[in-house]
């Protein structure tokens, strides 16, 4: 089988021009095959040995070292809001199930509505002061959170919400589209710091990060919270302020260590001079005309929906299972979490040695199959456990290699448009499923609707195949 770093031109074989800039400050290699598509012939190309390649690159370890603390930052953040919500707005008698609803909707909303244009901003802009500022913001945002509601706590109501919560909302919407900024500029800086045959394996770091502080920002995220609370305690007399305190530093401390980064970008691959909507079209035209890219897209699309079905499927597992109650289907969740940090490993050290789109093919007949095995161990709690966790590793061997597909087949001047509609296409895709899932299961039971799934996985990925023609897997690319 043809290892797909084994044709550096075809990456651009799709009628894409290739960047300008041919010194790149992140390669830690020899001059063998760049971020930018340079000839192969300078020197043999060094062998690729997964992670440790990546982990020698300084300008991605501190890329890295911000990721941890934003992600770290984003998890906690939501576990602040229901913190605060229980502490200020319950009532006896009464569930905080709206009040939260309403903070996860303020969340959600700027993904859709700011996804797509604030790649095209981001294609403007330079990538690392984009990344810098939006965690200084972020974190500014939630450190001025405490004030502004003790400032807003007796300014009354507006149609029956108390001002305060209405800040609450406001300064959760401003926060998430801070986030929708970060989220392409950090897509398209990796390409920039690291060679193309380094981009899986540092997929799969990022892809371990990310499961990681899922896990520990919803496990651990309120014991971290009273910890700073009390460390506090002495200083603010026990208002409880050190929660926000600890959730911004996090954010602040994510923009400080992004500020050692050197990405190498020219501002003459900067988009000049162009309409914003014109800018989001070609986007739209460029992913259309590029079925590596378009099929990636979809698949990931696919891999997302899923696990926001699951998320929902999730409470009504916990409930069928004996051994948990309906409020403990986050463990039901991490063992997803868990299963794709293990899969994000192998794929980053061994995912080279096979083709992408095979691996996307595996990834979904294995996903597929374990739904339909979790549909025939809905009463078991370690069968379910395990089937969880293997569907965790068989979405890794999805999300890893599409993800890098899209990098490698993107050229620096249109990843910020790319990545922007990827992200919000992925956001507006998981309103779906996340809408009927629960719905469906009410209507006709938890084991047809985990089968339809599979089903509906399977066919994707069978249907994408077909038409999913990279021609870096080709002889003839060379």
């Amino acid at each position: 089988m043809l290892r797909e770093s084994d044709s550096s031109e075809s990456k651009f074989s799709e009628g894409s021009d290739p960047q300008s800039n041919g010194h790149n400050p992140g390669m830690t290699g020899p001059l063998s095959e760049t971020a930018n598509g340079a000839d192969l012939t300078e020197q043999p190309a060094e062998p690729v040995t997964g992670f440790w390649p990546v982990l020698q690159n300084r300008n991605f370890l501190t890329l890295w070292g911000g990721q941890v603390f934003s992600q770290l930052a984003d998890k906690v953040y939501l576990v602040l809001m229901i913190a605060i919500i229980a502490s200020q707005y319950d009532a006896p008698g009464q569930t905080i199930s709206g009040w939260v609803s309403a903070v996860m909707i303020a969340f959600t909303i700027p993904a859709v509505l700011f996804g797509s244009l604030a790649g095209v901003y981001v294609d403007r802009w330079l990538k690392q002061p984009v990344l810098v500022l939006t965690n200084l913001l972020r974190g500014a945002l939630v450190i001025v959170l405490p004030l502004g509601l003790w400032l807003t706590h007796d300014m009354g109501a507006v149609a029956g919400i108390p001002i305060s919560f209405c800040l609450l909302l406001l300064i959760t919407f401003l926060v998430s589209t801070l986030t929708q900024f970060f989220a392409p500029a950090e897509q398209s800086v990796i390409p920039l710091i690291l060679e193309d045959r380094h981009l899986l394996s540092a997929n799969s770091l990022y892809t371990t990060t990310m499961m990681a502080s899922v896990i520990i920002g919803f496990a651990v995220g309120e014991p971290l919270l009273a910890i700073a609370d009390s460390l506090l305690t002495p200083l603010d007399g026990g208002t409880g302020i050190g929660k926000d305190i600890l959730v911004g530093v996090s954010y602040g401390l994510a923009g400080l260590i992004l500020t050692t980064m050197r990405t190498g970008e020219s501002t003459k691959t900067l988009t000049r001079d162009s309409h914003v909507w014109a800018d989001i079209k070609d986007g739209l035209r460029y992913i259309q005309q590029r079925p590596p890219i378009r099929n990636a897209i979809i698949q990931l699309v696919l891999l997302f929906s899923v696990f926001a079905a699951l998320a929902v499927l999730a409470v009504r597992l916990a409930e069928v299972i004996p051994a948990l109650k309906p409020s403990q289907f986050g463990v039901l969740l991490a063992s997803g979490g868990v299963g794709m940090g293990l899969g994000a490993a192998v794929i980053g050290q061994l995912g080279h040695r096979v083709a992408k789109r095979h691996l996307s093919l595996l990834g979904l007949l294995g996903m597929g199959a374990a739904l339909g095995g979790l549909s025939l161990t809905i009463h078991s709690l370690w069968g379910s456990l395990a089937l969880i966790a293997v569907l965790g590793m068989f979405a890794a061997t999805v999300g890893i290699p599409m993800q890098t597909t899209v990098q490698e087949h993107t050229p620096e001047e249109m990843r910020g448009k790319v990545f922007g509609l990827q992200n919000n296409v992925v956001n507006i895709a998981l309103s779906l499923p996340l809408a009927l899932a629960g719905v469906a299961e009410s209507l006709v039971g938890l084991r047809p609707v985990l089968l339809s799934l599979a089903g509906i996985v399977v066919l994707g990925g069978l249907l994408t195949q077909t038409v999913f023609t990279v021609p870096a897997e080709t002889p003839s690319a060379q």
